[in-house]
């Protein structure tokens, strides 16, 4: 059997859009001689589908669309197609999470998924009902019958480190155990997390050495709203062993032949050949956060984006990913002077926009502070001072970066970073302004980290096939090496705010992403005074972080859809 494999990039809710891609794909698998073509989880409708699958028309109109597929199918080629199936008699949750064979003339379900993520950015219960039943398809290709074992994303994801998510689930791989079948596939849509893709791998090597059988797992790609999917598919042999991986952060097509057992699967009896080996962690990384920009703006309609460029090492990050998504001639920056700006900063700026080939406009603020500090005094008895003018001069920003975004059309993109979104070391209405977050859950030792690797000469081959020079520093050392600082007030750093990023990110870390307690903390040998800061601090910046731009979620748990802490507590 000759099996395709598309790793498709859908926009969600574009039930014909989608439907086109897959039959694009089907008609370069059936080229390729493929026999059986698959596609990721709810690829019908792009992943998450969120509150859309809860319109009628829409479920309607998915019917209409498979029987178009089932009309266009090549002859001799099934396709596996992520659907929703509705459940006759049953309003919310009414669905299935499933997967419909698709053939010439016709189309049938043969899978439904069995376990519902309900955490951190999943609510997948909300829409759907569980499975019953394991799946296995039956298929004659090449001469020789093939039962096909079915799982769906999360159905994969049941090892004992993980039963904290499911403590009363059903095994979907233990229950395929006694079915004799030739091979796993399992249809997913998962987004991308810094050291996830070796998890998955795991899972699957895991799940093919119970079984027996070589593993195919396949991926959807793209930015939808603030999730990324990094793709990055794979086939693993019955004992794990890599055969064939997909792109990272890229649409990809690939064919993989399946032979009959006990001819050992990649080629004969020989030893298989492993698979080319995944990319660099900060390259991941960093495709990732391209692939978001450019999926977010081109899914929601915008040609150009704008930032603010400081001459900080948050900005210059993002300018880069900027460029790098939509292009040089794209990308907009502005230099917005105050009394307080540097004059390195100033230049600092200037020469990365140079580098990058960014458009760049100088608007200086000294004037607009000036009409503000006149204003205010009737209300004030006095002219704002302190953390209030600090915050104007932020204010003054995002005001000219919104104005010239809807002028223009741009898209304005957000430069903070996760340590100033968990501390509230941030303005709303000023540099919280944007339409996307592009750093947003980036800790800023993470934050130096990339940008210390994208300055290396081990990122020039990335940087090239990117779009963005690659001789040279790119970031450059006078922006990486100097102390950060918002330059709000004379001689400002953020350390006279926060603790040092090195003492402060892994404390945030362990409070939000391991949900350690302060006890905790404190018993695992942090400074008890530093903890309770951090904490009130991180509790009291929830006003904030709700009404921040969308983050581009590359972490465990991220600030947005799957943080959902009261704002008023105790």
């Amino acid at each position: 059997m000759r099996l395709a494999l598309a790793q498709l990039n859908p926009l969600v809710g574009d039930l014909e859009g989608n439907g086109r891609r897959i039959l694009a794909a089907a008609e370069r698998a059936r080229a390729g001689g493929a026999d059986l073509l698959l596609t990721p989880e709810l690829s019908l409708w792009g992943y998450p589908p969120r509150d859309l699958l809860l319109r009628p028309a829409l479920i309607q109109r998915q019917e209409r669309v498979l029987a178009s597929l089932a009309a266009a199918c090549p002859d001799g080629l099934a396709l596996l197609v992520g659907v929703a199936e509705p459940v006759a008699g049953r309003r919310q949750p009414g669905l299935h999470n499933a997967l419909a064979l698709v053939e010439r003339g016709g189309w049938r379900i043969v899978c439904r998924k069995r376990l519902l993520p309900s955490y951190d950015v999943f609510d997948e219960r909300r829409y759907f009902l569980p499975g019953d039943a394991p799946a296995v398809l039956e298929l004659e290709a090449g001469g020789h019958p093939w039962r096909l074992g079915l799982t769906i994303c999360e159905d994969l994801w049941v090892e004992e480190n993980l039963r904290s998510r499911w403590p009363d689930a059903v095994d979907p791989i233990a229950d395929l155990a006694p079915r004799r079948i030739d091979l796993l596939l399992n249809l997913s849509a998962s987004p991308f997390g810094r050291g996830k893709g070796e998890v998955r791998q795991g899972l699957a090597a895991r799940a093919a050495a119970r079984l027996g059988v070589p593993v195919v797992y396949l991926n959807q790609v793209g930015g939808n709203d603030e999730l990324v999917f990094d793709g990055a598919s794979f086939v693993v042999d019955r004992t794990g062993r890599p055969l064939l991986r997909l792109a990272c952060a890229a649409e990809d097509l690939a064919l993989w032949p399946l032979a009959p057992a006990p001819v050992s699967p990649g080629g004969g009896d020989a030893e298989p050949v492993p698979a080319a080996a995944p990319p660099d962690p900060w390259e991941q990384l960093l495709r990732v956060l391209v692939l978001g920009v450019r999926d977010y703006a081109a899914k929601c309609g915008f040609q150009r984006a704008l930032l603010g460029l400081s001459g900080g090492i948050d900005s210059a990050l993002v300018a880069v990913i900027a460029a790098a998504a939509l292009g040089p001639a794209r990308v907009e920056v502005l230099r917005m002077p105050s009394p307080f700006s540097s004059a390195g900063s100033l230049d600092d700026a200037e020469g990365l926009a140079r580098r990058l080939g960014l458009a760049t406009a100088t608007l200086p603020i000294a004037p607009l502070m000036e009409a503000f500090a006149a204003a205010l005094p009737p209300a004030l008895g006095a002219p704002p001072a302190g953390v209030t003018e600090e915050n104007l001069q932020s204010r003054i920003r995002g005001t000219l970066l919104m104005a010239v975004a809807n002028q223009k059309g741009g898209l304005l993109l957000s430069t903070g970073n996760k340590s100033e979104l968990a501390v509230g070391y941030c303005t709303l209405y000023g540099d919280m302004n944007g339409g996307l977050s592009v750093i947003g859950d980036l800790y800023k030792t993470t934050v130096f980290g990339l940008c210390e690797w994208l300055d290396g000469a081990a990122s020039g081959p990335c940087r090239a096939a990117l779009g963005l020079p690659s001789e040279g520093e790119l970031i450059g050392a006078a922006i990486r090496t100097k102390p950060p600082s918002a330059e709000l007030r004379p001689d400002q750093r953020d350390s006279d705010s926060l603790p040092d990023y090195g003492v402060l990110d892994p404390l945030l870390k362990a409070s939000i992403e391991e949900l350690r307690t302060p006890e905790q903390l404190v018993a695992g040998g942090a400074d008890p005074e530093l903890v309770a800061r951090v904490t009130a601090l991180l509790r009291r910046a929830e006003f904030k972080r709700r009404q921040a731009a969308p983050v581009l979620k590359v972490s465990d748990r991220a600030f947005g859809a799957g943080w959902r802490m009261p704002i008023a507590s105790a």
